[in-house]
């Protein structure tokens, strides 16, 4: 179906033009249909699908609807401070002909410049549970003119233990008859479907599986590998497929630093992003890596969800990822709305038995390949290690032995 389709308002369809949106995504599709005439849904959706799309454009198109007459304002409920500023900025791009408020409201910084916002008057308020409460207390986040709800990426928030504040949030706005609500998930859980029907008005259930989400679009490449090459085989995929970006997952945070130094002792530009980082350090990374003002981001799973990175070309899974959910998420940065993208993931002897329940989840069996000794290369970081003197008092790299595997010890 094509957005023009749609007959949205002149101003968002100009808008959505801008954006280059074309053709809709299942997503996008199934929830416009319901939510552009006024009914809730609650939709299981992973990143990357079109959803922020798909609830803004409902916003938007309500509020010019009504013209001069509306009273009331969008509340978008995230689970962090990073998806918060990221639908922000779509938020802007979408508004940029109609002229409405947008903002966001979030812990980890002061609150002057948030109560300055709610003060100015704000449209389309995008914040995070415990702010949110806190600004409500305090008499400047008005809820009881909240006309419209959207409640994005469930699942963290109830993983994060922030249904109690939702509840509190919800029971201060009008009754679910005198506003449109929309709930996104990961997956529809009992606890999901427990608050859309509790708090949302006779909600239409939207679900899509992993397999339509993401093994349509993704090239998945999965190689077998021991640990102490897995280095050497990521410089050999970077330096013969010369990927033009690329969003690499470990498992644990120091990977995450040693990872990414090393990838700039190999030459290439490269910076990490975990969840020990302070938040300003964390938003500019994040910021920059978007800008493309440098092409390789190590990330732990602070980043799996709601990171939009237009045009990323390649995910790589440097550790198969525990929890098989992650999996989904982490490929989902690439292929996004419906594009093409890579995903390679290592599997070694410390995170290979979480190949099955990952496949079992997706549905699918991916091909186990070996790289041959070709494929992997030197890891020149192991030059800038400092060397210490061995046991007989000679100098040695304090990695020597590891630049690549052995003839006869192929991975």
């Amino acid at each position: 179906m094509n957005f023009r389709e749609l007959n949205l308002h002149p101003q968002l369809e100009r808008a959505v033009a801008d954006r280059g949106y074309t053709v809709l995504t299942a997503v996008q599709e199934q929830t416009l249909a319901e939510t552009l005439h006024g009914r809730d849904v609650a939709v299981q959706s992973q990143t990357g699908t079109g959803k922020t799309a798909a609830f803004l454009i409902t916003i938007l198109e309500k509020f010019l609807r009504e013209g001069p007459r509306r009273k009331t304002r969008a509340l978008i409920i995230v689970p962090t401070r990073e998806l918060a500023v990221q639908i922000e900025g779509e938020a802007r791009l979408l508004n940029r002909h109609a002229g409405f408020t947008v903002g966001c409201l979030f812990g980890g910084v002061g609150y002057g410049g948030q109560e300055s916002l709610l003060k100015k008057g704000l449209d389309i308020a995008i914040g995070t549970p415990g702010r949110l409460l806190d600004l409500s207390d305090k008499g400047l986040l008005r809820l009881r003119e909240v006309g419209v709800l959207v409640i994005d990426e469930a699942d963290r928030l109830f993983d994060m233990g922030f249904l109690p504040d939702i509840k509190r949030l919800i029971q201060k706005m009008p009754p679910r008859g005198n506003r449109q609500s929309m709930l996104f998930s990961a997956t529809l859980s009992r606890i999901s479907r427990g608050l859309a029907y509790e708090h949302l008005n006779r909600p239409v259930f939207i679900e899509l599986t992993p397999e339509q989400l993401t093994v349509d679009t993704v090239t998945q490449k999965l190689y077998r590998v021991k640990s102490h090459v897995k280095t050497n085989l990521l410089l050999g995929i970077l330096k013969n497929q010369k990927p033009r970006n690329a969003l690499i997952f470990t498992n644990q945070r120091h990977n995450a630093a040693r990872l990414a130094l090393r990838l700039e002792r190999n030459g290439y530009r490269c910076r990490h992003l975990s969840g020990d980082l302070p938040q300003s350090q964390r938003q500019k990374i994040m910021d920059d890596f978007m800008a493309g003002k440098f092409p390789f981001l190590v990330a732990t799973d602070v980043a799996a969800r709601g990171l939009h990175i237009e045009g990323l070309e390649m995910v790589v899974n440097y550790d198969l990822p525990q929890d098989h959910e992650n999996y989904v998420h982490r490929i989902g940065r690439t292929a996004r709305a419906g594009a093409s993208g890579q995903a390679v993931s290592f599997l070694c002897e410390k995170f290979g038995r979480h190949l099955e329940a990952i496949e079992a989840f997706i549905g699918q069996k991916i091909t186990v390949l070996t790289a041959g000794i070709e494929e992997y290369e030197t890891d020149r970081s192991l030059e800038f290690e400092e060397r210490r003197p061995d046991r007989g008092g000679r100098e040695r790299s304090a990695g020597s032995g590891r630049g690549r595997p052995a003839r006869g010890r192929r991975s």
